[in-house]
């Protein structure tokens, strides 16, 4: 999770030893390979303007002032409003976070049959629980879904403010989003679509049911053993006394209270994030979890106890044992897994820092690159392997296409562990020699070998909300720009949010990146190889930059070839005559390959990947 103003906090877990004992995590077959698709459910589809925020919603509602606005969905992304304006300061001070741009679950649901024809398995949704912010992770609920996502917010509010709600869920009522929701997961699951949501159980909104009694009771509210309160407030004075912990000082992000010696969470929030799971994951409460969502993607899972993380996941897996758990874990996950019970992470350390240090950079030789990964993957057992999210871009980080256009060439890096994969220049808010500019074709023909490698490596591709569209941008809030639509027609971006000269960038729904797409995933669908965790470095030649794997074997066996140099390059590697299936240059039939006394020779144009049978 990365708020605005905020650093991630990235915390070190160790290395698993080789001789150490391996325990394996709960891997449902589907979550092997799926393809993932992750939605930031905000900026994907308005498909009901009659739910959209007010000023009133906000997270600091007086801040942007009566002129506040829903923004264009089509506008000029750096194009600021005059209510923006009038708060001072530059695009990135204030404007931009206080924008709503009215995405809702309808939005999603009527998307659906795009996703489906993608390619598309498995959702990941950012947090949909009520809370004021943009990001949604001060949730004010666990167990209600953000009534301006729904139908009817006006009749959701009234139930989360005067409904008499506890953390007995016995008191819990199902408001117009709640059941919009099991609407969309019932039509997902009909398109065999899983839909997994976002977790963050470590902290609560302020808002949130227990902490606003704190707010209204003080001292005698039954919640305050929930929190680490420091002080509280004294009606008799003017001001207000309550003072609390923050997650990572934030005052709008009260922290809940660990037991008393620090194993676990509070009974209380841990009591009750077992019941909101339970809700979620059972919703009729008949023991079939066929109408929940298929599992849990966990935000900031190592500010919580290992062993509430053990026992929560004994619980989810009880409550539907084809669910799946999905830590977000930055660093090496190895020894954490084993610990906590998790089915997999997002795969930051194992694969989206090898790629963007050789497929991006081109900071890495190829055998350093076959080498990272090996040593890396090697560590996970094998079904935990299949089932690790390979990522390259998220609502953390830059946009795919951004990173490849700010590509660090030089090989210099302030973490070489990551690769400044995540940094604070990563974006123009905090780097005034940050391009926001449009990929050129060379920049996109690198995201195609990266995209082709995603979809053929190890593990479980998922991509960010529009990268199939074609969208580009920095860090937060530049990679959380409205989705592009072939139904909306986009403003061109003129503006530069720095105040620099920049081209007039066309930033509409590009149908042949959308094409690519399409055929790279019904590749990895098509092809068994790709979801086996059989992976065999054939070629690793540092001098013409060619990196030559296989995947799968036998007369599954697959072979992918990436020629990561700008210049035409003759490869071979052991085997036998082979035809192209594939080429990220759209051209595989002009692809010349060969062989002879058990050797391929293989003439890679440009820039291009490509993937032989």
């Amino acid at each position: 999770m990365k708020l605005p103003h905020l650093c991630l906090l990235l915390s070190v877990a160790s290395a698993m030893g080789a001789g150490e004992d391996v325990q394996l995590s709960h891997v449902p077959d589907w979550g092997k390979s799926a393809v993932w698709y992750q939605i930031f459910p905000e900026r994907f589809r308005n498909g009901d303007t009659a739910n959209d925020p007010t000023r009133e919603d906000l997270e600091i509602p007086f801040l942007p002032g009566e002129n506040w606005r829903i923004s264009p969905w089509t506008g000029d992304f750096y194009n600021r409003d005059e209510w923006e304006k009038e708060i001072g300061g530059d695009f990135y001070e204030n404007g931009v976070f206080h924008r709503r741009y009215g995405g809702d679950l309808q939005g999603v649901i009527d998307k659906l049959d795009y996703l489906k024809d993608l390619g598309i398995n498995a959702i990941y949704f950012n947090p949909v629980f009520y809370a004021r912010s943009v990001h949604k992770y001060d949730g004010n609920s666990f167990h209600h879904i953000d009534p301006n996502f729904g139908p009817d917010p006006a009749g959701d509010f009234e139930i989360l403010r005067n409904g008499g709600e506890t953390a007995d869920p016995a008191t819990w009522k199902w408001t117009a989003a709640d059941k919009l929701f099991l609407e969309l997961i019932k039509q997902a699951h009909a398109r065999g679509i899983r839909v997994v949501i976002d977790g963050v159980f470590n902290h609560s909104g302020r808002d949130f049911f227990a902490f606003r009694d704190i707010r209204m009771n003080g001292e005698k509210s039954p919640y305050t053993d929930w929190y680490y309160i420091e002080s509280f407030d004294n009606p008799e004075t003017r001001r207000n006394e309550l003072r609390y912990k923050g997650w990572a000082g934030f005052f709008t992000l009260p922290e809940f209270r660990n037991n008393e010696d620090g194993t676990d969470l509070h009974p209380g929030p841990k009591q009750y994030i077992f019941d909101a799971t339970r809700r979620w994951m059972d919703p009729d409460g008949d023991g079939n979890p066929v109408d929940g969502i298929d599992g849990w993607r966990l935000d900031v899972s190592e500010e919580i106890p290992d062993k509430f993380w053990r026992d929560w996941n004994e619980h989810v897996f009880k409550l539907n044992p084809q669910a799946i758990t999905i830590a977000e874990v930055w660093t090496n996950a190895a020894h954490y897994l084993t610990e906590t019970g998790f089915s997999a992470t997002m795969n930051y350390y194992a694969f989206a820092v090898p790629v963007k240090a050789f497929l991006v950079d081109n900071s890495i030789k190829p055998s350093q690159f076959g080498e990272m990964l090996n040593t890396r993957r090697d560590q996970l057992p094998v079904p935990v392997q299949l089932a690790m999210q390979n990522l390259t871009d998220s609502h953390d980080t830059d946009r795919i296409a951004q990173m490849i256009v700010n590509r660090n060439t030089t090989g210099q890096y302030k973490n070489a562990e990551k690769f400044d994969y995540d940094e604070p220049g990563n974006s123009a808010r905090s780097n005034n020699d940050y391009q926001v500019r449009k990929p050129n074709g060379e920049e996109r023909a690198i995201q195609r070998l990266v995209t082709l490698f995603q979809l053929t490596y190890v593990g479980a591709p998922m991509f960010f909300y529009g990268v199939e569209a074609g969208m580009w941008g920095g860090d937060d809030p530049d990679c959380r720009k409205p989705m592009a639509w072939e139904d909306q027609t986009f403003e061109a971006e003129t503006i530069d949010p720095r105040g620099r000269p920049r081209p007039e960038d066309d930033p509409n729904f590009d149908k042949e990146i959308h094409g690519f797409f399409q055929s790279a995933i019904a590749l990895h669908a098509g092809n068994p190889a790709f979801k086996t965790p059989d992976f065999a470095v054939l070629a690793a030649d540092d001098d013409r930059n060619v990196f030559v794997y296989s995947r799968g074997t036998g007369s599954d066996l697959r072979v992918v070839a990436l020629n990561r140099s700008g210049e035409e390059q003759v490869v071979k590697f052991p085997g036998s005559v082979r035809k192209v299936i594939f080429a990220t240059n759209g051209d595989d039939s002009a692809i010349k390959v060969s062989s002879s006394g058990g050797s391929v020779e293989l003439v890679l144009p440009p820039l291009t990947g490509v993937v032989l049978e």
